[in-house]
């Protein structure tokens, strides 16, 4: 018996949220043929999270970057 698409959505929101970002990757990849570089950011954007996520690295917040920025442009 198939799902419904109702019936996979709501399966979907039971998942944890990395489960649902990988069932999205896969089905948007059904539909556009995922290419190698995409593949490869998207590994690369897991890797960063899951790195930010333990704490292996600290994030900078949005202000301290643009601010360090004006900085250097200023000269």
């Amino acid at each position: 018996m198939s799902l419904t698409r109702e019936q996979l959505e709501v399966e979907a929101k039971s998942l944890p949220r990395d489960e649902r970002a990988r069932l999205a990757e896969a089905l948007i990849a059904l539909l556009d043929g995922e290419s190698e570089i995409e593949r490869a950011w998207f590994d690369e954007a897991e890797r960063r999270a899951a790195e930010l996520d333990s704490g292996a690295v600290k994030g900078i917040p949005a202000e301290q970057v643009f601010a360090e920025l004006d900085e250097l442009l200023k000269g």
